[in-house]
């Protein structure tokens, strides 16, 4: 059971890494403030994977790589709210690594999209 992708909110506050605990592949948020595991409902999905957690500067916002529609796809799950936001619904192709603002606002990416790896960045048009 590997844990991997490990990623630090700017703070310093929060790590954040992809493991196969549990039996499938999950993010994780561990506090190193309060040294505990950080419930995050409704990000994990019972049939797909998560991986490839990136983190916003103060650990609200996680962007991360899904397969939940049978493809890999980049979220950015939202702590405050509890939902994840599609951000590459209408891409073609794969993606990967996803890394994301200290405010949240822009994820780049890359993807295959063209035949080739590029950089994607998505404006989410918001700020905390």
């Amino acid at each position: 059971m590997p844990d991997e992708y490990p990623a630090y909110s700017s703070d310093g506050r929060y790590l954040a890494f992809a493991s196969d605990r549990n039996y499938r592949r999950n993010i994780f948020l561990y506090d190193l403030q309060q040294r505990r595991l950080v419930d995050l409902p409704n990000l994990n999905r019972r049939d797909s994977s998560q991986e490839q957690p990136a983190l916003s500067a103060d650990g609200r916002f996680i962007a991360y790589v899904s397969t939940e529609r049978s493809k890999t796809d980049i979220l950015v799950y939202d702590r405050l709210s509890q939902r994840s936001q599609l951000l590459t619904g209408e891409t073609k192709g794969s993606v990967r690594h996803p890394t994301i603002t200290g405010d949240g606002r822009y994820v780049a990416f890359e993807t295959s999209q063209l035949g080739q790896w590029h950089i994607a960045v998505v404006d989410r048009g918001i700020t905390h």
